[in-house]
């Protein structure tokens, strides 16, 4: 852990029983591993730093803002032979998981119509208001969805994204994705008032049925078919009591460290995923469409 306060490290250190260091460098050198969860525009130099020392990284989403910072990221990575990891934790959260794994098996058909939405309380931290240190709501918020979509229903080839609002007020991003397929995602994402609660949805369709979740409701998944009453519940594969997607993340980028099979999320997925994420910033900021073909800066 890298705190930034002297005495917020000795507070930190305390609690969890470690030791605090003088400074980045001290860190990288006793540790094996290096999770970056500090501000977005900080990733690049901590994980350029950590491959440099030969240490595997876990670094939370988006990799970056900017995808030269990203590139560079996951080069440097590469160079060191290390594995970066990106903190795409969605992919874990159970009623994520059984989703995918439901299309996987052909019980809706090919995925046609896909609908996401994901709001809550706007974050107090003041970076993310600023875009040249968050990439703003399309980019910080916005792209766990992005990559969701990617991941269930294939490459996105255009981008259409408006956003209405700014701090300190709720803000609202809009996007359509287009994907390669001939899938259709619209997805909603909102910063909202300090007290607003999270949750999230999604909708999936296909020429065999829905999949639905959401989070307001006891049961966060169900599945429908042409005919048949929804099934609810028994596509979440829940795991031990107190088992947590973050938990599970972890556990398996340390698997592959050691040697395990390739995590579900890749730092090319990533890539992947704030390149949709770049190309629905200009497009909300031109009023057009922007396909993914002619490239993102």
């Amino acid at each position: 852990m890298l705190v930034h306060s002297d005495e917020g490290a000795k507070v930190a250190a305390s609690q969890y029983g470690a030791r605090k260091v003088a400074d980045l460098s001290e860190l990288l050198r006793e540790c094996d591993v290096v999770d970056v969860c500090t501000p977005t525009y900080t990733h690049h130099k901590i994980v350029l730093a950590a491959a440099a020392a030969g240490r595997h990284v876990i670094c939370e989403k988006p990799l970056s803002h900017l995808r030269h910072e990203a590139v560079e990221m996951i080069e440097a990575c590469a160079a060191a032979g290390v594995q970066l990891h990106p903190g795409h934790v969605v992919r874990y959260f159970p009623e994520y998981t059984a989703a995918k794994a439901a299309v996987d098996a052909g019980r809706i058909g090919a995925p046609a119509v896909l609908r996401f939405t994901r709001r809550g309380a706007r974050p107090q931290r003041s970076w993310f208001a600023e875009s040249a240190k968050s990439g703003g709501i399309l980019i910080d918020q916005m792209i766990h969805d992005f990559d969701f979509a990617r991941w269930v229903a294939g490459d996105v080839v255009q981008v259409y994204a408006s956003v209405v609002g700014s701090a300190p007020g709720p803000t609202i991003g809009i996007a359509v994705l287009t994907h390669n397929s001939g899938a259709l995602t619209h997805l909603v994402g909102g910063w909202g008032q300090a007290k607003e609660d999270f949750r999230t949805s999604f909708s999936i369709a296909g020429a065999h049925g829905l999949l639905r979740h959401s989070s307001a409701e006891a049961q966060s998944l169900s599945w429908s078919i042409p005919g048949a009453g929804p099934t609810c519940g028994e596509l979440i594969p829940f795991g031990p009591l107190g088992s947590s997607p973050f938990v599970a993340e972890l556990a398996e980028f340390l698997a592959s460290c050691a040697g395990g099979p390739t995590p579900r999320v890749t730092a090319a997925d990533s890539l992947a995923a704030l390149e949709i994420a770049i190309a629905a910033t200009r497009s909300a900021a031109t009023g057009l469409p922007v396909r993914l073909e002619d490239g993102v800066a």
